[in-house]
């Protein structure tokens, strides 16, 4: 069992100081991977504030089929998901406009220790969400092809399938701003 898994379930069994220690260890993952998803730290902050708000109100069941960390990451990716379809349905205005970016760079430089992965990071924002997305799990957040494919709901073949069609779209963005790398 991981630490986030026993955390949790420190949590459910009324130790509530259990669910800090989540929130401080998993919250700048979190929200960099939800980043890709709407281009915007300010929002991406507030759909992690749900996915903990989801945990602390709901308690959801945490099987312990995968990792913690990939069940969490499931979880902000279908909270995320329903949110953006109310919002299409709602047809709210986009909160893009009422958040100034600058955050990005404090979680960047946080989350983010290498010089390399931070131009890496910075190329990837230009690629498509399920590129940004796979990339993102795989090489960031170090999940395997399965925990991947749990994560963004599709099977190993489409990851592995879309996890090469990203490396080539990253290389070519790479390649195209002049930076150099040893292998992707």
């Amino acid at each position: 069992m991981d630490n986030g898994a026993s955390s949790y379930r420190r949590f459910l069994d009324g130790d509530r100081n259990s669910f800090t220690e989540l929130v401080t260890e998993y919250w700048d993952g979190l929200t960099l991977y939800l980043t890709g998803f709407t281009d915007n730290t300010a929002e991406a902050e507030e759909f992690a504030e749900e996915v903990f708000l989801k945990l602390y109100a709901d308690k959801p069941d945490y099987s312990g089929k995968s990792s913690f960390k990939t069940w969490l990451y499931a979880v902000g990716r279908n909270t995320v998901l329903n949110m953006l379809r109310k919002r299409r349905k709602l047809r709210e205005a986009p909160l893009d406009d009422f958040y100034d970016v600058s955050d990005r760079e404090d979680i960047e430089k946080n989350h983010i220790q290498d010089q390399n992965k931070r131009q890496l990071y910075s190329a990837m924002e230009k690629l498509c969400g399920d590129y940004r997305q796979v990339l993102y799990l795989v090489y960031f957040e170090n999940f395997g092809v399965a925990e991947t494919a749990e994560i963004m709901h599709k099977n190993e073949r489409q990851i592995s399938n879309l996890l090469y069609r990203a490396k080539a779209a990253l290389k070519k963005k790479l390649e195209k701003e002049g930076f150099e790398y040893e292998e992707l």
